[in-house]
């Protein structure tokens, strides 16, 4: 039986863990960080070993192969690739897609899940152990496919371990353990067993130099221990040394090699074809008798470096030969991207035809989710196009794959090309379009908008109407940054010289219309373009904060609706994402949270998915409306983490309703102001209701009456139920005027939003009681509370309570559900089922496998106190809802 490596108790250990508790059913992955040479695949090696009744699949990233998508899933796949026939025919396909056995377009959600479902098929007989060695070289398309598998195996005998330099591609948010350097003793133990015969003083140098660094103490011996000291890095140093067995090799061997370090497949039925056609085939014992790669089932380097330093060291003229030769024996017709790939390695100068076919091939890779891929393909075609027009446009191209991939600096820095030369308008106009895009991504947002607006400018004359979209784009994304800032009122004036507008209404002139004239100018003309379906679906986000700034939550209903369709439809993670957003956003303004905490649960579930944050505005709002203390707590942090503009005026809104539901006005007034303060579209206006009632309850008057002066600016030209009955009865906590709060519950009686319905029933209430009516007080007051307690609005909830015990009356208690809470994951499953959804069509829901839906509803019983799907059906939604806390 071998031996375990020197030194890696710990390291051995935690892998002994995942993989056992992946043999009962629990999987995890493992990702193993740490320098070349320090003994990661050697501890792949051992888990392999220690994987006893698993079925093994292994993948590799290739340094020379990280532009190829899907190439490393597919690789691990292809042993389990026989249950492919058991997928349902949705998953098949898309892996399908995925590996270029058919066309279409890859969903990256549907790809991870077919994935999922095959390992799973294939565990059904014995646990599965995924082995990824080199994982910071993965294509960009399979990093990001196996980091969301990695993360959905909670619930399957699947383990999954990866080894990387440094980590990335999502890779960064799952367990992880550093590998360390081995102790001076472990050191001296491994360079004795790997070293017949050593000289003690020179094994106490290459300790010393090898830092240790297993595979130095190993390499560095080989080219002598007596050299002087050497400052390069310990990597570089292991490389020469490999670079060294090289030197006294024919030249036959060395081209052989060559040829090996180009092809990323290792595939023997390239290489050898590609060998014979240059006439080294008959130099492979030789090669492999340098004990720098294994001619086998696969062809293999003894390390990475090994890899490198071969193909570093060839003379060019070999590196284009050998290219040369794998793009001829390549397959143009199966694999026309890898072969288009070498060709262009072995390129010596300028060609528009072979620029072209990387322009083919970078359209390709974006159709199948290879946008890395694509990146690298266009960079490539423009610096072989000789045509300065196409080498121009295909690194404009190759700049936006990079910034979609997360890029920014090598965008950056490849864009700075493109600005040397002499350019028309229209390209400098996407110059400056991209400019932006990378100042947006470094959170340099003022210039990002004055790029956008130096195109806009650009494009006044050549094309118009991209100029007003650009125009426009800076003024959406100026609503976000804040108006506190000074970018918004730049916006504004600047886009008052947009081009004239091709029909009317037009939503830019409509939005400088509401920033420079008011609502009472603009509200009919954004009536108008919200009514018309075309206008705004290519700027939902936007149309939704018009509409919740025109109090309108019935068109914002109809937008959320066709959003979430639409979304649906066509896949899109970031539509769905803003649409669930949007739902939960509307569910928390009508009162119904258990909709709220569902949506929520679903756009986190697929920003999990998608290794992203998850929107935090939608958390905020349903934590403002269920008012529990506990929550404020994380609001200072949350506030700090989100910076400035409409981002923290959530946060300031959000702590303005909490504390108001909480009776501490103080705290609510303060949050009140900061939310008010920028005057930007939707949290500005609601929150001036949440200012007026805490500027009241402390003796603020005049504060109050300034801000109901702003409400009424607002609300009255909407004309909407909503506006009008929130702005009565803060005109009745001004006035003192009893019927300012009887036409508040007038008009809030027919309006979807239970939550204000409810408050013009608490405050009545409250003024009633304070004068002296307590009959008439208790009416509305239960009212109020019976609303209250119903939604799960906790904090207000409580104080219709007190008020009413203060009119000598006890609220009615709810029964709460028993156990522990659930998570909103948790919720969003138990009303899915509760519906009658199986595991399966939750799973989909979800992006989890059926198993994993299934331990979630174990986990949903225990809680609830329940023990089948028929209880969950009969117990009532809200119980369901006051359960739930914001836990993942």
């Amino acid at each position: 039986m071998p031996t375990q490596p020197v030194g890696r108790t710990s390291e051995i250990s935690a892998l002994g863990e995942v993989i056992a508790a992946a043999g009962k059913g629990s999987g995890g992955a493992l990702v193993l960080q740490g320098e070349p040479g320090i003994g990661k695949s050697t501890l792949l090696a051992q888990a392999k070993q220690d994987a006893s009744g698993f079925l093994v699949v292994e993948a590799s990233g290739a340094e020379f192969e990280t532009e190829l998508p899907f190439a490393a899933l597919h690789q691990l796949c292809v042993p389990v690739l026989g249950h492919l026939g058991e997928l349902s025919a949705r998953h098949r396909e898309a892996l399908q897609v995925a590996f270029g056995l058919v066309t279409g377009t890859p969903d990256l959600f549907r790809i991870g899940l077919a994935t999922l479902e095959l390992l799973s098929c294939a565990s059904r007989r014995s646990p599965v152990l995924c082995v990824i060695d080199d994982a910071h070289w993965l294509d960009d398309a399979s990093s990001r496919a196996l980091a969301f598998l990695a993360r959905r195996i909670a619930s399957e005998p699947i383990a999954m371990i990866f080894a990387v330099r440094t980590p990335g591609g999502g890779l960064d948010g799952l367990p992880g353990m550093v590998v360390e350097g081995l102790t001076d003793a472990d050191a001296r133990k491994v360079l004795e067993d790997g070293v017949s015969m050593i000289d003690p003083r020179v094994r106490d140098r290459v300790v010393a130099e090898a830092r240790g660094n297993p595979l130095a103490l190993l390499e560095l011996p080989k080219s002598g221990g007596f050299a002087l000291p050497d400052t390069s890095s310990l990597p570089n140093r292991i490389e020469r040394g490999f670079a060294a067995r090289l030197a006294g090799l024919p030249d036959g061997a060395r081209l052989l090699l060559t040829v090996a370090s180009a092809d990323p497949t290792g595939d023997p039925g390239l290489l050898w074809p590609a060998a014979r056609e240059l006439g080294v085939a008959a130099s492979a014992v030789v090669a492999e008798e340098s004990g720098l790669v294994d001619f086998s089932t696969r062809v293999r380097f003894c390390h990475p470096l090994a890899r490198s330093a071969v193909y570093l060291t060839a003379p060019a003229e070999d590196r284009r030969r050998a290219h040369r030769a794998l793009a001829h024996v390549t397959d143009p017709a199966a694999d026309p991207d890898r072969r288009v790939w070498h060709l262009a390695q072995a390129g010596t100068g300028p060609d528009d035809d072979l620029a072209a076919e990387l322009a083919r091939s970078a359209s390709r890779a974006q159709s199948r989710g290879g946008v890395a891929a694509a990146a690298a393909f266009l960079e490539r075609a423009a610096a072989l196009s000789l045509d300065a027009g196409l080498r121009t446009e295909h690194t404009l191209g190759a700049v936006l794959a990079k910034l979609e991939t997360g890029a920014v600096d090598a965008a950056a820095g490849l864009l700075t090309t493109v600005e040397t030369g002499p350019l028309d308008e229209l390209t400098l106009a996407k110059v400056d379009l991209l400019r932006g895009r990378i100042a947006f991504a470094r959170h340099t947002d003022a210039d990002g908008t004055d790029f956008m607006l130096r195109a806009a400018h650009r494009l006044a004359g050549p094309d118009p109407a991209w100029s007003r979209e650009c125009f426009l784009d800076a003024l959406e994304v100026s609503l976000v940054v804040g108006r506190a800032s000074g970018v918004m009122d730049t916006v504004v004036d600047e886009a008052r010289s947009a081009p004239p507008a091709a029909s009317s209404p037009d939503i830019l002139d409509s939005l400088i219309l509401l920033t420079t004239e008011g609502h009472r100018a603009a509200v009919p003309v954004l009536r108008r373009i919200l009514a018309d379906r075309s206008m705004w679906t290519g700027r939902p986000a936007l149309a939704t904060m018009i509409t919740a700034e025109l109090w309108d939550i019935e068109t914002h209903a109809g937008i959320v609706d066709g959003l979430l369709e639409t979304a649906r439809e066509t896949g899109s993670p970031h539509t769905l994402r803003l649409a669930l957003a949007q739902v939960a956003v509307a569910a928390v303004f009508t009162g119904d949270l258990g909709k709220a905490m569902s949506a929520i649960a679903e756009e986190e579930a697929i920003a999990d998915a998608l290794g992203v944050p998850s929107l935090r505005y939608p958390r905020l709002h349903l934590t403002a409306m269920r008012g529990r203390r506990a929550e404020a707590a994380g609001l200072p942090s949350t506030a700090a983490a989100l910076g400035s503009g409409q981002l923290i005026a959530n946060v300031h809104w959000t702590s303005a309703v909490l504390h108001n539901g909480l009776a501490d006005y103080p705290a609510a007034l303060a949050a009140a102001r900061r939310a008010t303060e920028p005057g930007d579209l939707f949290l500005a206006g609601v929150a001036l209701p949440e200012l007026i009632e805490a500027a009241i309850r402390c003796g603020e008057h005049d504060s109050a009456a300034a801000a109901l002066e702003s409400l009424t600016e607002r609300t009255t030209p909407s004309g909407t139920a909503w506006g009008l009955g929130v702005t009565a009865y803060a005109r009745g906590l001004v006035t003192g005027a009893e019927a300012d709060y009887r036409e508040a519950v007038e008009r809030l009686a027919g309006s979807p939003v239970a939550p204000y319905r409810a408050r013009a029933h608490l405050l009545y209430g409250e003024w009633l009681r304070r004068e002296g009516r307590r009959r008439d007080a208790r009416e509305h007051l239960r009212i109020a509370h019976e609303l209250l307690s119903g939604m799960g609005m906790e904090a207000f909830a409580r104080r219709a309570a007190d008020e009413l015990r203060a009119t000598g009356e006890v609220a009615r208690g709810r029964s709460g559900s028993g156990g522990d809470e659930l998570t909103l994951q948790e919720v969003h499953i138990a009303r899915l089922v509760a519906t009658g959804a199986t595991s399966k069509e939750v799973a989909a829901r979800l992006f989890l496998s059926p198993r994993t839906v299934d331990a979630h509803l174990r986990n949903i019983f225990r809680k609830l106190g329940i023990t089948s799907r028929r209880q969950l059906r009969d117990l009532p939604d809200p119980e369901i809802i006051r359960s739930g806390h914001p836990g993942h």
